[in-house]
């Protein structure tokens, strides 16, 4: 087989770049090598103009036009300047220190920067650039893509809710009848443990550092021992959004990284349990799919409509969330001061969040789809008179009869009950007449608590 040497949506190894390619679009402006690379070059500038407003005598403060001229290198950064710093590395055989040539050749042209080329990367170790680059992406991939996805996802199941709050359906625990609920109220327990995933994902605070080779502002001591420099790197890390931390090796320690990937995937776990619910559902007909004209289930089985999109969301969370506990497990260990085991490992964010995007957006599409084909539900709970067996012991143990459990035990257990039988036991019973009464109006779709409220309140 003949396989073109250039990257192509047919050629990519990995999915996401393939098949799935446009799904992880919208990450690719945040979390790609170029995206990076223009991190990088940010978080360079707000080192450099911080600088320029320390006060140091041989760093002039830059001019409006200098620190304009510096901005829109962030601000108009492309991919062309990425392929630069790509040739540039093919030198350097160092990514970060491209990034630096990089500037410096970008500035050569600017008398007034020009003049200021050697304060670029003034006392910084790569991991200063790279770790507060790092954070500055998933911050970013958290407030642009993650948490909107996850509160779209969120609102559509509080909407589910609400709109079928009140369709009685029979439970099954262990996969057995079991109390009946309504299909409403199932979508609002996914929505609201999504709701609470959500909250744990942006409460968590991003960490970074701009404190040299081991953390101790060695360099930059030696050069302005003046200067208060943690005081003086919390700034610059503030008027980036980010909060310092204080302590570090060489590399920030990564464990807010870790609190982050946990507590997506806590979030996606939660879409997974909903994925192979909704699955179940479908196999026992309680939900349709909308039929798309000219798709096809099964390449020999023409009836078929698969429930693909749930299918799709499962596969993709597992593998997003693989990634996200390896992250997680492995980014807070670096041997002694510094190991290079994180940065290979890092250059992975995309691949844990595109397999997020590809999963949030399947699942979305499946519920879309959905149909409730409400005489396969409503037949599914009227035949099963024997969950009732719970209310009739409840009721009998509050007016003091003897041995309820073991009676409704001994009528219903493996065997099943039907309406004229709970009835005759019901009537057969020394209770007050109004809670007879109750229990005989009973059905198994009457019989659902406050589930409907709950759907409502959500």
């Amino acid at each position: 087989m003949l396989i073109a040497p250039q990257l192509s949506h047919l050629n990519a190894l990995s999915p996401l770049d393939g098949r799935y390619a446009a799904k992880g679009q919208v990450l690719r402006a945040t979390l790609s090598e170029a995206a990076f690379m223009a991190h990088r070059v940010e978080v360079e500038i707000a080192w450099l103009i911080g600088l320029s407003e320390a006060g140091l005598p041989e760093l002039p403060s830059f001019s409006q036009s200098a620190k304009a001229a510096l901005n829109k290198l962030v601000d108009e950064f492309s991919e062309a300047d990425a392929e630069r710093i790509k040739e540039i590395e093919k030198t350097t055989n160092h990514d970060v220190k491209a990034v630096e040539y990089w500037l410096k050749e970008r500035v050569a042209d600017n008398t007034e920067l020009a003049a200021a080329a050697e304060f670029i990367h003034f006392a910084c170790t790569s991991e200063d650039i790279n770790n507060t680059s790092h954070a500055l992406m998933l911050t970013r991939a958290r407030s642009q893509f993650i948490v909107p996805k996850l509160n779209e996802l969120c609102q559509h199941l509080k909407t589910m809710a609400r709109q079928f709050a009140d369709q009685p359906m029979l439970a099954r625990t262990h996969g057995q009848p079991a109390s009946p609920t309504t299909l409403g109220k199932e979508f609002a327990n996914v929505a609201a443990r999504l709701e609470r995933a959500i909250v744990a994902i942006e409460a968590v605070e991003p960490l970074a550092k701009l404190n040299g080779a081991t953390g101790n502002y060695n360099a930059h001591t030696s050069a302005y021992p003046e200067i208060d420099w943690p005081a003086f790197s919390a700034g610059v890390l503030a008027k980036l959004g980010l909060v310092q931390n204080p302590y570090s090796i060489q590399i920030e320690p990564h464990d807010w990284m870790a609190a982050l990937f946990d507590a997506v995937g806590r979030a996606n776990t939660i879409i997974l349990d909903l994925d192979r619910d909704i699955w179940g559902y479908v196999a026992l007909g309680f939900f349709k799919q909308r039929l798309k004209e000219g798709e096809v289930g099964s390449s020999t089985m023409p009836h078929k409509v698969n429930p693909i999109d749930f299918e799709n969301s499962e596969g993709n969370l597992g593998l997003a969330n693989a990634v996200l506990r390896h992250l997680s497990e492995k980014l807070p260990v670096s041997r002694w001061q510094r190991d290079l085991t994180d940065s290979t490992v890092l250059r992975n964010l995309g691949v844990a969040f595109g397999y997020c995007a590809v999963a949030y957006d399947s699942c979305l599409r499946g519920l879309h789809k959905l149909e409730l084909n409400a005489a396969a539900i409503d037949e599914d709970i009227d035949s099963c008179w024997e969950v009732l067996a719970e209310p009739v012991q409840t009721v009998m143990r509050r007016y003091g009869l003897p041995h309820p459990y073991e009676q409704l035990k001994a009528l219903t257990r493996g065997k099943g009950i039907n309406q004229i039988g709970l009835t005759e036991f019901i009537n057969g019973l020394d209770l007050p007449a109004e809670p007879k009464a109750r229990l005989l109006a009973l059905t198994p779709r009457t019989y659902i608590g406050l589930a409907a409220d709950l759907a409502k309140k959500i």
